[in-house]
């Protein structure tokens, strides 16, 4: 793992559809941005701001996401999440994050991923699948 931090940032942009909206993850008739999506934006801005600190095989894992959503975004809208480094505990990279539409603050909160070895780490998943 290569330096990473404070102040270390990573953004997300994208243009929203029919896969984000609340409808999409079952909250039928809802075609507004959904929280699901709103929390992949963020951490997908956190794996960005860590990519640069990657080593060879080295990739991140969520484990932590706290946030609160503040306001509707429709389904088309523009968003842009970023991710901002906090603290730093060893491979452990706590963000402050947020997610906006224009000037609309639609979700912060903070978000954690740690650093892993991805061929170690997928080695330890359950084998149930043929």
């Amino acid at each position: 793992m290569k330096p990473v931090r404070l102040g270390q940032r990573g953004s997300w942009r994208i243009e929203t559809g029919s896969r984000d909206t609340a409808a999409a993850f079952g909250n039928s008739g809802v075609n507004i941005v959904g929280t699901p999506a709103l929390i992949g934006f963020l951490e997908t801005a956190a794996h960005r701001c860590l990519m640069p600190c990657y080593e060879t095989k080295e990739g991140s894992v969520g484990t932590y996401v706290e946030v609160t959503h503040l306001a509707a975004a429709p389904q088309g809208a523009t968003v842009e999440a970023v991710a901002e480094v906090v603290k730093i505990d060893g491979r452990r990279v706590r963000f402050a994050v947020e997610a906006r539409w224009d000037a609309i603050l639609l979700m912060n909160g903070f978000h954690e991923r740690m650093i892993v070895d991805l061929e170690r780490f997928l080695a330890k998943l359950p084998k149930v699948l043929p």
